[in-house]
């Protein structure tokens, strides 16, 4: 098998190496089958990403060595196009990745990136999210049963309010819910929202869920990280790749199989690359409507 190559990608010259290093240790998985997966997957995923500044996480040895979030862009061709953030809050100021197409995607898989985190604002748009997430992350003895019934709870909140979200798993332990908005709409209101939101569940969980930050409380609980409604944050892309001991893939799940996970019904909602994959060519993109639906948050 040959380790490196120069490969055209739709018309793009992107250099791949070390094709045969081992990511995936426990399944034996290597760069060159990250590589593919994006690649077959890349129909789907793209439209979630393209045209926003992404967080790259790079396991470089694969997921057994050091790990890293890397937001700004490092050395790369002239056509991966970038975006400059500033955070006045921290004086901050740098380009990051914009993964607009396929070549910038295998350019970024390359660089050993199994995860890709989109911020929730646009290039056009940085200061307006698109939509609002709800990061569900169960703390241990609690499992995904707990962050599927709490998913459930947020569903109820969500329609009562006239709006419409949709779930897929982190890839690892927890679930997300989006609310997709697509309109003119501030962080302070999309974060405002969530934090209402993840107040009034921790208020009625006798004790299952809490919507502190501190680490000290999530034990046993579904943390309800409204958090991650801010510009300076990003989310795992669905259809990503996650950094956990066999390849999994952030999926994305009807509200039936929530249910299901929630009465104990399916032991939980995991899915490896092949499965996203047959699901896609099943189901379609059931992420799709996030892309374009239109709603409006209640009033404060």
């Amino acid at each position: 098998m040959r380790t490196e190559a120069d490969v055209c990608v739709d018309g793009r010259v992107v250099h791949v190496s070390s094709l045969d290093r081992v990511l995936w240790p426990a399944a034996g998985v290597t760069k060159a089958e990250l590589l593919d997966y994006y690649v077959r997957v890349a129909h789907a995923l793209l439209p979630h990403v393209a045209g926003r500044p992404v967080t790259l996480h790079r396991f470089p040895e694969g997921i057994g060595g050091p790990h890293f979030f890397q937001t700004r862009t490092p050395p790369h061709p002239p056509w991966v196009r970038t975006a400059t953030l500033s955070f006045p809050r921290t004086g901050k100021t740098f380009d990051a990745p914009v993964l607009d197409d396929l070549p910038a995607l295998v350019w970024a898989a390359n660089l050993s990136t199994l995860e890709v985190h989109p911020f929730l604002g646009r290039v056009e748009a940085l200061d307006r999210p698109t939509a609002v997430a709800f990061d569900l992350d169960p703390g241990p003895p609690a499992g995904m049963r707990d962050a599927a019934q709490v998913a459930l709870a947020v569903h109820a909140l969500l329609e009562d309010a006239g709006l419409v979200g949709f779930a897929k798993t982190s890839g690892s332990k927890g679930m997300h819910v989006f609310v997709p908005l697509n309109g003119d709409v501030t962080y302070e209101a999309t974060k405002g929202f969530a934090r209402s939101v993840a107040a009034r569940l921790t208020a009625v969980s006798g004790g299952a869920v809490t919507d502190r930050m501190s680490r000290a409380l999530r034990p046993g609980r579904v943390f309800v990280d409204w958090s991650q409604n801010d510009p300076g944050k990003s989310t795992v892309a669905v259809y990503s790749l996650r950094g956990t001991a066999f390849p999994s893939a952030s999926t994305p799940v009807t509200w039936p199989e929530v249910e299901s996970v929630a009465r104990g019904q399916l032991p939980e909602l995991r899915f490896g690359p092949d499965d996203v994959l047959e699901r896609l060519e099943r189901l379609g993109d059931l992420f799709a409507p996030v892309l374009s639906l239109r709603q409006e948050l209640p009033p404060a």
